[in-house]
């Protein structure tokens, strides 16, 4: 009796067919589609307002985010892997794509900690000679500031640490805003998938029979991927290259 009420409650269906606790989880993501969506309309109707420096083509390093992103893209491969094995009923093959998922997933916020280790530490060598054209904002504000300037030192290049937090300009509370939030999700994700890991060798809490806690767990990191694209594209990409926006 309670294995048909347990089996009765995971395919419980709602009118529209779906199961209310997958319909809760469609719902919980076009809420969050709503959230991202303003942080990054806010992060674009602010981009390029900032008076001073540090900006995206002064602290981005494509090809460093470009690894972590491919990561992060990786860990949703590996997470249709682990559902497929967990309905195959191939346990041990299931923890080992769910154990890499989350691996992967905590490599990619070991990468945003040491870029935003990077950004706050960010120095700035500016070459007395080079002409005003080719500086940037933040080179020029070293290059004319009255303690470590050219003219105060004296010297044919100055350098200064000029780091990038929150409270930097309009780019770094925008920018840090948007990917903090965006790293608590994956947090979040790492946490759920590390509880299934460990839940799944209690008997009877992860079987091929009860996989819509996979299932929900799965839709979640399939979005947190998928806005990582969009950051990656908006923020980083378009950063870097305004050309491409």
């Amino acid at each position: 009796m309670a294995q048909a009420t347990a089996d009765h409650g995971e395919h419980e269906a709602t009118t529209t067919g779906l199961n209310h606790r997958k319909m809760l989880m469609w719902a919980f993501l076009g809420s969050d589609c709503m959230f991202f969506g303003s942080l990054i309309a806010t992060y674009l109707v602010y981009k390029g307002r900032s008076l001073e420096g540090p900006l995206p083509i002064d602290v981005f390093s494509i090809p460093t985010t470009s690894v972590s992103t491919f990561v992060l893209l990786m860990s949703s491969m590996s997470m249709v892997l682990a559902y497929s094995a967990l309905r195959r009923n191939r346990m041990k093959t299931f923890r080992v794509w769910l154990a890499s998922t989350a691996i992967m997933g905590m490599t990619f916020l070991a990468f945003q900690v040491f870029e935003f280790r990077v950004f706050a530490n960010h120095e700035v060598v500016v070459d007395c000679h080079a002409p005003i054209g080719e500086l940037s904002i933040v080179e020029l504000s070293v290059r004319n500031d009255k303690t470590v300037g050219c003219e105060a030192t004296g010297h044919d290049e100055v350098e200064k640490q000029v780091g990038l937090t929150p409270k930097t300009n309009l780019f770094g509370s925008t920018f840090f805003t948007l990917t903090g939030f965006h790293g608590a999700h994956v947090t979040l994700g790492v946490i759920w998938l590390l509880t299934m890991f460990f839940l799944s060798f209690k008997k009877g809490m992860v079987t091929p029979e009860r996989n819509l806690d996979l299932d929900l767990a799965a839709l979640y990191w399939h979005f947190v991927d998928i806005v990582w694209i969009i950051i990656f594209t908006v923020v980083y990409l378009f950063g870097v290259f305004p050309g491409f926006a």
